[in-house]
């Protein structure tokens, strides 16, 4: 494989114009479609938009992954110092000369690249959305007579932070050879990015009067934090599992190797900071180890599917029957398609799947929590009987 600096900035303007590209569609249709509309509308609509392409970006950087895609360009932010795989042609048939089966081929390098565009258009409109906050919120409080703006130009500034930090995790998963620790965050990074999003359209919605907030009992505010906290532990977990390609340690279910503990080693499986694949030492992983990492997994899956099956039914009492549904039915789809990334090998369609019922989940518990408060003992509970809330 030819020799390239991992970092070569010379391609950032052009990817950036890229980025800037790719915004304009959704920016454009925005204003056409809503030029008429209050300025809290406009935003609202693009923090929904921005959201949305979000949840795509989360699954395509886990199409990346699963594709092992990963080092399709092993330099960032281009691929052989160059905006795009056209202009590196020669250097990735050498790389892929040099290793026919290997992390380079033009296949792997356009998708790393789409990844890296698509990446690069959100956080244009996550720029242009902070940047919009601030200028309506900054007329909003100069003329004391118009509503200010439901979420403060906090709320997308530090959205806007969160994606650059997003990005140089991004750039150190390339750079680190796709060190599963920073896998791993940059993949809780996504989820989170996906979790701020979701809590300032909520707050949008209720600004509106399209969706009402709703008082529950404490005991269920309580779980329903609790709830969102295991989710978000199974989520690492599983982005553990992922990143050491642990998924084929067991291929049975519910049994693992024949056993209901199969041979594990904890200390080796949950040694985070290490690269892929091999120990501090330089030694491979274990069998033993991947178990593990494998096993936990499944076994944190046995507390939290009926922690949120609860969850649901409850919240389906408390007049969240919009939210409770969602729920039960993104729990459905994360068992059946965890199982058949087991029982079928990992296949890719299903390993894809089950990444987008872990987001589904996410923003389902984060508008959740955003639309909801703990109703004080002497207050009555107020129904919301409308749909999931938007």
């Amino acid at each position: 494989m030819p020799e390239q600096v991992l970092y070569d900035f010379g391609p950032t303007g052009r990817l950036m114009l890229t980025g800037v590209l790719l915004a304009l569609g959704p920016l454009v249709w925005v204003w056409l479609r809503y030029r008429h509309a209050p300025p809290a509308k406009r935003l609202r609509v693009l923090t929904l938009l921005t959201l949305f392409l979000t949840f795509d970006l989360v699954l395509f950087g886990a199409f990346t992954r699963l594709t092992d895609s990963g080092l399709g360009c092993p330099d960032w932010p281009g691929c052989y110092g160059s905006a795009s795989p056209l202009g590196a042609k020669q250097e990735i048939s050498q790389a892929q000369a040099a290793m026919p089966t290997g992390p380079v081929t033009p296949a792997k390098a356009w998708i790393e690249m789409i990844h890296r565009y698509l990446a690069t258009g959100v956080g244009v409109l996550i720029m242009t959305l902070a940047l919009a906050t601030w200028v309506v919120w900054r007329r909003a409080k100069q003329n004391p007579g118009q509503l200010l703006p439901a979420v403060t130009p906090l709320w997308p500034a530090v959205t806007l932070v969160w994606v650059c930090l997003q990005g140089a995790f991004g750039a150190l998963t390339v750079t680190m050879k796709l060190f599963p620790l920073i896998v791993t965050v940059h993949l809780l990074g996504g989820m989170g990015l996906l979790a701020l999003l979701r809590a300032q359209s909520v707050r949008y919605a209720l600004a509106s009067g399209e969706l009402r907030q709703t008082l529950l009992p404490t005991a269920l505010r309580v779980l329903l934090l609790a709830g969102t906290a295991l989710l978000w532990w199974q989520i690492a977990l599983g982005g553990w599992v992922s990143t050491n390609y642990a998924v084929l340690a067991c291929t049975e279910f519910p049994s693992c190797q024949g056993s209901y503990w199969p041979p594990m080693d904890f200390k080796q499986g949950f040694t985070l900071w290490r690269e892929l694949g091999q120990l501090q030492s330089g030694e491979s992983i274990s069998f033993q180890a991947l178990t593990a990492i494998h096993y936990v997994h499944r076994l944190m899956s046995y507390v939290l599917i009926p922690v949120l099956m609860v969850l649901a039914w409850w919240l389906g009492r408390a007049g969240l029957r919009g939210t409770s549904r969602a729920l039960a039915l993104l729990l459905a789809w994360q068992f059946f398609s965890g199982l058949s990334n087991v029982v079928l090998g990992w296949p890719l369609v299903a390993a894809v799947a089950h990444t987008a019922g872990a987001a589904g989940l996410v923003m389902v518990l984060t508008g959740a929590i955003s639309s909801t408060r703990a109703a004080a003992a002497h207050q009555p509970t107020r129904l919301n009987t409308g749909a999931l809330p938007v």
